[in-house]
């Protein structure tokens, strides 16, 4: 009887990791980034800027500061361990990241403003760009609505197109048979080559945007989608008219969430497309923008204010995809278990 009672102990003590396995203790790389950032502000304030010409970069008390507070809230989430919860497990991946970041801040800063090895004004230190976003707060936000709008728009018209028109020519043969060769031949053509056109064509500059933007997704998406449906497995269609399912119960509850993988590739895509021809349509004649913004700056040679927006951009463009993965990650997690992720 003392053997059987040992025996769920046993078991129980061979799931349950190790103590020296659980991270309770400080995180050691998180240690390391926080004095990396510490010395890249020592740095930043103790070494005096090279002044060439009328070159004099504002804000590097600022940045200074700036990296010690990250300095002193890594050391601290560091040293919290377990106790930091959600956020140092979020944080751990990044570990390599977090120290990286402040070596290639510092070799830009040294390279810029402390040696000017790289010419003034069109190589700026780290803390111009402190500058750019506080100095120049209003106008640069201003652009990033407008591009925001203006981006939102050309991809749920061109999402929403090219979705129905993937669909109809994956699910009809007459569609496929007039349809299909269409894509193939002006589908490769890039939206931004049409920019004369839309523009001539067009009641307005905005209008003209948004189509091209729209162009931009509505291909890959239509595609893919096609690609989707038309790939579906035939046995899926067998077993649903077996049941008595009608053709649109077989086109809106099997072919359509089959293809939904093939539609989010197309969808990530489009996405990419999308931004290029922004920018491209955003410097032919709109009023604000991020591509108007980057013109604003070439032109009064303020490099950077353009190195500024071209971060604010990318921002903006990994986090809608990182948007769009949490919804694809939300509506299709029925087939994770089938569908590589």
């Amino acid at each position: 009887m003392a053997e059987r009672g040992a025996a769920p102990a046993l078991a129980q003590a061979r799931v349950q990791p190790p103590a020296a396995l659980v991270r309770t203790g400080p995180w050691r790389q998180g240690l390391a980034a926080a004095l990396a950032w510490l010395l890249l502000g020592v740095l930043t304030w103790l070494w005096p800027n090279k002044e060439i010409g009328f070159s004099d970069w504002a804000y590097t008390t600022e940045f200074a500061a700036l990296t010690a507070a990250v300095a002193v809230l890594l050391a601290a989430l560091a040293l919290a361990g377990g106790r930091a919860g959600r956020v140092l497990r979020w944080l751990r991946p990044a570990g390599a990241w977090l120290i990286a970041a402040p070596v290639l801040l510092a070799v830009w800063e040294v390279a810029t403003a402390k040696l000017g090895l790289l010419p003034p004004p069109f190589f700026a230190p780290p803390q111009s760009l402190l500058e750019v976003y506080l100095d120049d707060t209003a106008r640069l936000g201003i652009s990033v609505a407008y591009s925001l709008r203006l981006l939102l728009q050309g991809i749920v018209i061109g999402s929403a197109v090219g979705f129905v028109t993937g669909v109809w020519v994956g699910w009809s043969r007459v569609a496929g048979y007039w349809v299909h060769p269409l894509l193939r031949f002006l589908g490769p053509v890039p939206a931004s080559a049409l920019l004369p056109l839309a523009f001539f064509f067009a009641p307005s500059s905005h209008s003209a945007a948004v189509f091209l933007i729209a162009l931009a997704t509505f291909f890959p998406v239509a595609v893919l989608t096609w690609s989707g449906v038309a790939n579906v497995s035939k046995s899926y269609y067998d077993v649903a008219r077996t049941l008595g399912a009608s053709e649109w119960f077989l086109v809106l509850r099997v072919a359509i969430p089959a293809a939904l993988p093939q539609v989010f590739v197309g969808l990530f895509m489009g996405l990419g497309a999308s931004f290029s021809v922004l920018i491209t349509a955003e410097m032919m004649g709109v009023k604000a923008g991020l591509g108007w913004y980057l013109q604003w700056a070439q032109g009064w040679a303020a490099y950077a204010n353009m190195y500024g927006a071209l971060l604010v951009m990318a921002v903006l463009c990994s986090g809608l995809i990182t948007l769009l993965f949490a919804v694809r990650d939300r509506l299709l997690g029925w087939q994770k278990g089938t569908v590589k992720w």
